[in-house]
């Protein structure tokens, strides 16, 4: 029944292999550089056309601040992010706990950035605007410490084979994989639902907030699916520990901008205490490699 259930779901999970592959094309990447770039250089223009009086009336009125482009731009850059998280989530969890400190210096950059839309233009620097200059400052800081936090998480990170069965283990990576479909359905829909808003209404949605919701729905969801196929003690530790280092990194953003970055940092010290503290004393450890490991 088992080797009937997989042969059934195959074709869901070959359809995201192939969204998997498509996206980590060079030429993929490439032509999405290119799209940000584009999109960068029009925000300005947009703005500056609205300065001016010459924007369409419309169209979704841009702020009038020329630094709107930057956080724009930076919040594509971070949905791209999002969705190379959802990828590599049949990976082995330590893969993906490394993507998510990615992730989390990318917003910790982007709330930098868009402090700087409560900067004058032209800039300077007085006792009115200085709260901006400080959380533009903690942020960048935050961001450069758990920069430093991913690169000893990544030497110290070790796959562990609490699976040994072939079969469960292919099992075990089909969930992850139709977990992660349906995670890239929903970040597809709430996309275009927020963006047709967005156009209407040329309200900012919350848009990001609703995906780490979900997301955080989704790291429980993990944690019951890997219990299933790793029951032992030291995974089902491993594996918990591990959803509370995100949980405090999903909640780091509605934190206010002087607290995001420590909660963020914290988040990562918890991470790295946590994968040295298994790997001191859990066994079946094996080098980190790529692959749909536990």
């Amino acid at each position: 029944r088992g080797f009937m259930l997989i042969h059934k779901l195959q074709p869901l999970t070959d359809v995201l292999d192939w969204l998997h592959h498509f996206w980590e094309r060079p030429s993929t990447q490439r032509r999405i550089a290119l799209f940000l770039l584009w999109f960068y250089l029009l925000a300005l223009t947009g703005v500056e056309l609205k300065r001016m009086g010459l924007y369409p009336l419309w169209l979704p009125q841009p702020p009038d601040s020329h630094f709107y482009a930057i956080h724009m731009a930076f919040t594509l850059i971070l949905a791209m992010e999002v969705m190379s998280l959802i990828f590599v989530i049949p990976s082995s969890l330590s893969q993906s706990m490394g993507k998510q400190f990615e992730i989390l210096t990318l917003i910790l950059l982007r709330n930098a950035f868009k402090e700087l839309a409560a900067l004058p233009e032209p800039v300077h620097i007085g006792f009115d605007n200085i709260q901006a200059v400080v959380e533009i400052g903690v942020s960048g800081a935050g961001a450069l410490c758990v920069f430093l936090c991913l690169g000893l998480y990544r030497r110290i990170a070790r796959r562990q084979r609490f699976i040994q069965s072939p079969d469960m283990r292919m099992r075990y990576v089909m969930s992850k994989k139709l977990l992660a479909l349906s995670l890239f359905v929903i970040f597809f829909s709430f996309g275009v639902y927020d963006l047709v808003i967005h156009l209407q209404t040329g309200k900012e949605q919350h848009f990001f907030e609703t995906i780490y919701t979900v997301l955080i729905f989704a790291d429980i969801a993990m944690v019951l699916i890997a219990q299933r196929y790793m029951p032992c003690y030291h995974a089902v530790f491993r594996n918990s520990g591990f959803v509370i280092g995100t949980l405090l990194m999903r909640l780091s953003l509605s934190a206010p901008p002087l607290w995001s970055p420590v909660i963020g940092l914290f988040a990562a010290l918890f991470v790295l205490a946590l994968t040295w503290g298994t790997n001191l004393f859990s066994p079946h450890l094996e080098p980190e490699e790529k692959g749909g490991g536990n």
